[in-house]
């Protein structure tokens, strides 16, 4: 293709790629986007959408089986059928697949099928085509990483990705990470009646909330059976006894199958940055500014490979931010406070903004708010009444710092302390604004109020 074709190259058609290309379509740039595999991305066919499906219907099944007596629901002996909870799971996402398959014909975005790599500043190579433009934005996210020693067979020994499309489940497992991964599928497991043991290093489930959060968690985890071990090293593992033999500092954990959710690492090798000047970290993310410019002028890099969050969400509001800095549309930078943090385990957690630790340690003076779902109607009648909202806020403004809520659909809830600090609103104003009862959303509304002392029902 003869330069000058495109407005905007795109180099990977993931959560962060493709929401790029329509941003640029839809302000008049013509788009070409590049793809090795498909449309979507790991977030679509590897993460966020499948692993959902996985967990709607594990919850499904575990409160119907365990719970329906309490709620006068007799439906005899109940069963699950993981072959067609995989088949549903690939049917959902082979509908949102054809969605963003419309999407790009609907906005006139050329993709290119083929492994791509930068060759200079201006031009994507795919196979023996060069396609030209005078922007590049580098989207190629990241890949699933494991520990020294241990090596994925995709039978015993698994990844994320593997556990994610497997049409069976093991009598046990062990998993080795409890951060966002690692307790979702700990929860998948649980709830089917798999026997699960979850190894942490550090010394606390999902080490990057708040600490409260994790105890939390870790109650209510040790409540539904899941054997917890925080500040557990692990040395190696192998396949043993049918099964794998995890060799720990504190001992041997053996199970059916072992889990390895210890992060990802970004696909940044082999793809041209070096030859093009583009600059990375040591650990291989891609350094960018607040409007996701790389150190190349004409080049933007966004979502998994840039660092961060590594979160679908973040990756498309970055994506939207890049397209409007290259049409010179900026609206507002991306800020890395104002990314929501959702896990979908049981309990759920979600977060956004700092943690009262983080804002304690940038030397701010704290004011916090704090209400449990266990004093709130609607969690009664929803029979999920572990759990709490939190607020923290600056004690001098009573600008609202943090957001942080474990409890039943706490994902949903998050949103609205995150509109909250975008506008860079009070703790009270949140509080003040009107909730529909009964709703999980008062406990936002308590909590917020709760900062300045003038919750209601606690």
């Amino acid at each position: 293709m003869a330069g000058g074709d495109f407005d905007v190259v795109i180099l990977g058609g993931g959560m962060g790629g493709y929401p790029a290309a329509i941003r640029a379509s839809q302000l008049g740039l013509k788009v070409a986007l590049v793809e090795s595999d498909k449309l979507g991305g790991t977030c679509l066919h590897l993460g966020c959408i499948p692993t959902k499906v996985l967990l709607e219907s594990s919850e499904l099944y575990h409160r119907v089986s365990a719970r329906g007596a309490e709620f006068g629901v007799d439906a005899g002996k109940v069963t699950f059928d993981y072959p067609r909870i995989a088949t549903r799971r690939d049917a959902v996402v082979g509908q949102l697949f054809k969605g963003v398959q419309f999407l790009m014909k609907k906005n006139k975005i050329e993709v290119i099928a083929g492994k791509g790599r930068l060759s200079d500043r201006n031009t994507v190579v795919v196979g023996a085509t060069q396609v030209k433009a005078p922007h590049l934005i580098v989207a190629t996210g990241s890949v699933v990483k494991s520990l020294p020693g241990i090596e994925f067979d995709g039978e015993y020994i698994v990844s994320s990705d593997h556990a994610t499309l497997a049409r069976s489940v093991p009598e046990s497992i062990c998993i080795i990470g409890a951060g966002a991964v690692g307790v979702e599928f700990a929860t998948l497991y649980n709830q089917l009646g798999v026997k699960v043991t979850l190894l942490e290093g550090l010394d606390r489930l999902v080490p990057l909330e708040d600490e409260e959060i994790s105890k939390e968690m870790l109650t209510a985890f040790k409540k539904a059976g899941i054997d917890c071990r925080v500040g557990v090293r692990v040395k190696g593992a192998k396949k043993a006894r049918d099964g794998v033999s995890v060799d720990t500092e504190q001992g041997e954990v053996w199970a059916r199958q072992l889990l390895v959710a210890v992060g990802r690492s970004p696909r940044s090798k082999d793809i041209g940055l070096e030859q093009v000047g583009v600059t990375t970290h040591p650990n291989g993310f891609i350094k960018v500014d607040e409007w996701l410019r790389t150190s190349v002028e004409s080049i933007h890099a966004i979502g998994d490979v840039v660092g961060g969050y590594l979160l679908a969400h973040a990756a498309s509001h970055e994506g939207t931010t890049a397209a409007e800095d290259i049409a010179g549309q900026r609206v507002a930078p991306f800020e890395q406070e104002l990314v929501t943090r959702c896990t979908y385990s049981h309990p759920q957690i979600a977060s956004v903004g700092l943690t009262e630790k983080q804002a304690r340690d940038s030397g701010r003076e704290v004011k916090i708010g704090k209400f449990p779902f266990t004093a709130l109607g609607r969690a009664i009648i929803h029979g999920e009444t572990a759990g709490f909202a939190k607020m923290v806020a600056d004690a001098k403004t009573g600008q609202l710092l943090g957001a942080h809520v474990v409890g039943p659909e706490a994902t949903e809830l998050i949103a609205e302390p995150a509109l909250t600090q975008l506008f860079q609103g009070d703790a009270w104003e949140l509080g003040r604004n009107i909730h529909p009862h009964p709703t999980l959303s008062e406990a936002v509304m308590e909590a917020a109020l709760a900062v300045d002392g003038r919750a209601i029902h606690i």
